[in-house]
């Protein structure tokens, strides 16, 4: 049986039959469709013969860190050459992410808002349409094509291009494994600004320990490992952290932390507090401990405040909050058109309060906004 030897080949792939489009005919053109990759006409012969083949060859040196942050400095270095721009430094920074908001979607929107005011749609301008200045960023995962949020997030919150699943940690870390954890570890923006003496916040629609938001605090070789219920007992007896214990602990002094994913931080079958007839919403957790009572007796003495509605969230002074611990829903929010008005606030809403609780630090803040599809499938970015 014949082989494929490349050099520096990361995952052999087993050859499975090649579903042939006789109606591509053109010489070069994609003819099969092998794997989620389109096979050009030249390649199926070989492929035809062969035993396995590397799928997504990835290079040894994809798994250092200092490989994605010399890259990124060279790329900005030639792009800031190319013209004189503005070198004050911002005080502060907001990262608004549209979960899966690639260029399709947002060409969609722009056409959606021209419709709906009458237009035909390409001719009009979005909001970031107006900026000064925009760029594209590729967050591809290192092991796959069709990335997810895991991966990408740690690509655009750590700078470092990581595996599908993975978070907060290098390409050296495989997905599920534990042990490949330690000393794969990426830090993040959030923790570079806390560590600069600026306040820091997250506001995402989605649990706030899932995949984007987590990439800014934990260091997690599975992105499901939502608390200690998710996590295998092998991960457990290895010393690894679920995600949420982690929000907590990594960092524990993050200044604004809104969203969902309340179950995950109080003791399994603890009834929730606003849904308690619903078996699904109660505690997850294993190890007894209620994650948010310990972060309200830490902050007791720190200004902190725990919420959990919209009603509590509005009453708050901002000028009399030091940090915010807002968990709106056991799991993620709902769409904005199915939101509860009464009991769930928008996006806006927390975002307003996060901005000012946040911006009372002279020397700045960084927040990271996050509005995304609540499903139960992993999302894109």
């Amino acid at each position: 049986m014949a082989h494929i030897h490349l050099d520096q080949c990361c995952q052999p792939r087993p050859i499975l039959p090649i579903q042939a489009r006789p109606d591509s005919t053109e010489p070069g053109q994609a003819v099969g469709w092998h794997m989620g990759r389109a096979l050009p006409a030249r390649l199926l012969p070989t492929l035809r013969g062969l035993s396995y083949y590397c799928l997504f060859p990835y290079t040894e040196h994809e798994k250092d860190p200092k490989f994605w942050n010399m890259w990124a400095q060279r790329t900005l270095k030639d792009a800031l050459s190319l013209q004189s721009l503005n070198t004050n430094k911002a005080m502060n920074l907001i990262l608004f992410l549209g979960d899966g908001m690639g260029i399709p979607t947002v060409t969609a929107a722009r056409i959606l808002k021209g419709q709906l005011n009458g237009q035909s749609g390409e001719e009009t301008q979005l909001e970031m349409d107006k900026f000064p200045f925009v760029s594209l960023a590729k967050t591809y995962n290192t092991n796959a094509q069709v990335p997810d949020s895991a991966g990408t997030a740690t690509a655009y919150l750590c700078g470092v291009k990581a595996n599908e699943g993975t978070v907060g940690v290098s390409a050296a870390a495989v997905r599920t494994q534990c042990n490949t954890t330690q000393g794969n570890e990426v830090t993040s923006i959030l923790r570079w600004a806390k560590e600069a003496g600026k306040s820091v916040g997250i506001v995402t629609t989605t649990r706030v320990n899932h995949a984007t938001p987590s990439a800014s605090y934990a260091h997690s070789v599975d992105r499901d490992w939502y608390s200690d219920n998710e996590m295998p007992a092998e991960a457990l007896r290895d010393g690894c952290k679920d995600i949420a214990r982690q929000l907590f602990e990594n960092i524990p002094n993050i200044d604004v932390i809104m969203g969902g994913g309340r179950k995950y931080m109080f003791p399994k079958n603890k009834s929730d507090v606003e849904y308690p007839n619903v078996l699904k919403h109660s505690g997850t957790r294993k190890d007894g401990r209620n994650l948010v009572e310990e972060w309200t007796d830490r902050m007791k003495d720190k200004k902190g405040y725990y919420v959990w509605n919209k009603k509590q969230l509005l009453s708050l002074n901002p000028n009399n909050v030091n940090y915010l611990l807002g968990l709106f829903e056991p799991a993620d929010l709902p769409y904005d058109l199915e939101r509860n008005t009464e009991t769930d606030p928008s996006l806006t809403e927390m975002v307003e309060v996060a901005i000012k609780i946040l911006r009372k630090n002279p020397r700045g803040f960084y927040l990271l906004v996050e509005g995304v599809d609540p499903t139960p499938a992993p999302a894109s970015t």
